[in-house]
């Protein structure tokens, strides 16, 4: 069989991005359908894509079941006409736990067709080269036509709009000029590397897989980096001068640094301040940071680039058990993943 009618592989099984690429090699053209807006209740997120073959199978979701049926009904359309179009769905309160939104809720769905000869391929390519790459990728989607503009992280002349969305991740519906627009970022998960397999490293790992974020601890202690301490958690039983280049610290990467032994840490913030990864943290007082700050000055290490390191580590919140200082730190990374929120204007300040 040759590689344009190769069935779909486990990971196309599993993901629409990869499905949608199979059955385009394999057909010539696929449907994607993309959540552009939310109100209210909705169980897949604006950015969430499912990708519909021409025989009708289909993988990922639009609403979590409720409304799949008539978007294939749809993609069938789009396929055969090859014009996108948006589909709006609302649900109101007293019908909404039937169909999956629990508390009501409004969905918009765009639907177009991607084409191997017209470029949907290298579309469909580049959003899984730089997701899998941990570069991330933001594309603007003009709804009227399914025009398309693609920005990769550290292209030039890179609009600030744009350049937000790499760092939070968010994507969004805009009014423009030319009608409607869909700014989607596809970036990776946001990956948390603890160093130290501490106590508090224990519970910050379970914060953080039940957040959604991938998460490894990194610690050259064996008893420390044990299995039955850190069950289901990826385990790095070697120095983080060894552990982190392989891995890698891109800018979708947070290092929260808990072993609070100077050789241990030291060796981790060293490679940490001089990457793009998007958070630093590091466990200690002001007393024990200022001389790690003399430690690595006399490293060769900038102001400027020690600076970087938050500590201490985490939100302040009064936390004084591992298990309360787990939860600061977890928040004070999220709010890094998440960015800045937008100051609140009330009607009082902006008369």
């Amino acid at each position: 069989m040759s590689e344009q009618g190769e069935v779909v592989t486990q990971a196309a099984e599993l993901d629409p991005l990869h499905a949608a690429r199979s059955w385009l090699l394999r057909d010539g053209h696929v449907a994607l359908a993309t959540v552009i807006d939310t109100w209210g209740s909705a169980p897949v997120p604006v950015g969430g894509q499912m990708a519909i073959a021409i025989d009708g199978r289909f993988q990922g979701s639009v609403s979590g079941g409720c409304i799949e049926g008539e978007i294939i009904t749809e993609a069938g359309e789009v396929l055969a006409a090859a014009a996108p179009r948006t589909m709006a769905f609302g649900v109101a309160d007293e019908t909404a736990w039937s169909v999956g939104l629990p508390c009501g809720g409004k969905v918009r769905v765009f639907v177009e067709r991607l084409d191997a000869q017209t470029g949907g391929l290298a579309i469909l390519e580049a959003a899984l080269r730089a997701r899998d790459a941990r570069t991330g990728l933001v594309m603007r989607t003009r709804l009227v036509d399914g025009g398309r503009q693609l920005f990769a992280r550290g292209d030039a002349d890179v609009p600030a709009d744009i350049a937000v969305r790499f760092r939070t991740g968010k994507s969004a519906l805009e009014q423009t000029p030319d009608g409607e627009v869909f700014v989607q970022a596809v970036v990776p998960p946001a990956r948390i590397l603890m160093i130290g397999a501490t106590h508090i490293a224990q519970v910050a790992t379970q914060i953080a897989r039940l957040a959604g974020y991938e998460v490894m601890v990194i610690d050259p202690r064996s008893a420390f980096a044990a299995a039955d301490r850190f069950p289901d958690v990826a385990l790095h039983a070697e120095w983080p001068q060894d552990a982190l280049p392989r891995i890698g610290l891109d800018p979708y990467t947070a290092v929260v640094v808990l072993a609070h032994v100077a050789h241990i840490d030291d060796e981790a913030l060293k490679l940490a301040v001089r990457s793009d990864c998007l958070y630093i943290g590091a466990l200690g007082s002001a007393r024990n940071h200022a001389k790690r700050t003399e430690r690595l000055t006399e490293a060769g290490f900038t102001s400027s680039e020690i600076a970087r390191i938050k500590c201490p580590i985490g939100l302040d919140i009064g936390a004084q058990t591992p298990a309360e200082i787990a939860v600061s730190v977890m928040a004070e990374v999220i709010g890094a993943v998440r960015g800045p929120k937008p100051k609140k204007v009330r009607t009082a300040d902006a008369a």
